[in-house]
């Protein structure tokens, strides 16, 4: 019976505050939804970072003559030097950290450079001896650069040794930055819907004050009014973060599968199955908030 009038109270409130409702479903959608995209971009840049740390490389670039620098003096690397420094790089020192590396000299440097850079008029400007040859490493560990970058940056015939992951670093700094900016955004989001949701609950209860009163005086307890108008709460976030779960769903299937994916082949991306781990947080988030400022509210500030 109980169960019963509770869920009676519950449509009642629903039904009689249909706008309200609506406005709270509609800003648990948008809030959530801006925090699972920051789930989500979190979750990107972590598998990006993993990509794309494991294929960075390690660059020995070798002297031109044009190259500045005390190990570049006598300007061209000679043959002499190229076959020193793939000795160090086959000796027992550093052959321990590495897991391949291959020499790529003026011509493939040049082929490269235009294939990087075609329709670019600065390809016209470039010739294949300006370009440097260059040992590309591959290290079974990237972080341990700094023993290969140690042992080559003062060999002879060598301009400079660079980790490309510094490159990386830039640009993960950059995605990190919209990632917290958007969990800012999400956070006010989050802040405006349980204030919505609180303001809601208690324009309910002060729409039904006579019917709270009668309740009171034939001995309905705090917990028994106070059920109906958390529901309330609950059941309008809940619609929301279904539809800000869908919202995740549609935004990984169409645009990061549909076209980020095709559109860079060469790149890792997250996939439905981290879009369907995000929508069961989102729900459980909405859920939790709802019910706690619909207590809050019907505790603080409604007088029963």
């Amino acid at each position: 019976m109980r169960f019963t009038l509770i869920w009676g109270e519950v449509a009642n409130g629903l039904r009689r505050n249909a706008s309200m409702v609506v406005s709270v479903i509609l800003v648990t959608f948008i809030s959530l939804t801006f925090v699972g995209t920051a789930i989500l971009l979190q979750m990107q840049v972590g598998q990006m970072k993993t990509f794309w740390y494991d294929k960075a490389q390690v660059a020995v670039y070798l002297c031109t003559d044009v190259s500045a620098g005390a190990s570049c003096s006598n300007g061209e690397v000679t043959q002499a030097q190229i076959e020193k420094v793939q000795a160090e790089l086959d000796g027992a020192v550093l052959s321990p950290f590495i897991e391949k590396y291959y020499f790529e000299n003026h011509e493939q440097a040049f082929e490269n450079f235009r294939k990087q850079f075609a329709g670019n008029p600065v390809a016209d400007y470039v010739t294949a001896d300006q370009l440097n040859q260059t040992f590309w490493v591959k290290l079974k560990d990237p972080s341990q650069s700094r023993v290969l970058i140690e042992a080559l940056t003062s060999q002879p015939g060598v301009e400079s040794v660079t980790d490309q992951r510094q490159y990386l670093d830039k640009i993960f700094a950059v995605l990190n930055a919209s990632s917290f900016t958007a969990i800012g955004v999400a956070v006010l989001m989050l802040v405006a819907a349980v204030l919505l949701i609180a303001t809601t609950i208690r324009l309910s209860a002060f729409s039904r004050r006579r019917e709270l009163g009668i309740m009171r005086l034939v001995g309905a307890s705090n917990g028994f009014i106070q059920t109906p108008f958390i529901l309330e709460g609950v059941i309008a976030a809940l619609i929301g973060s279904l539809l800000a779960g869908g919202a995740i769903v549609a935004i990984v299937q169409f645009f990061v599968q549909g076209y980020l994916r095709v559109t860079l082949p060469t790149t890792s991306f997250i996939g439905l199955t981290e879009s369907l781990v995000v929508v069961p947080i989102l729900v459980v988030i909405g859920c939790a908030l709802a019910a706690f400022s619909a207590q809050f509210a019907i505790s603080r500030y409604l007088k029963i």
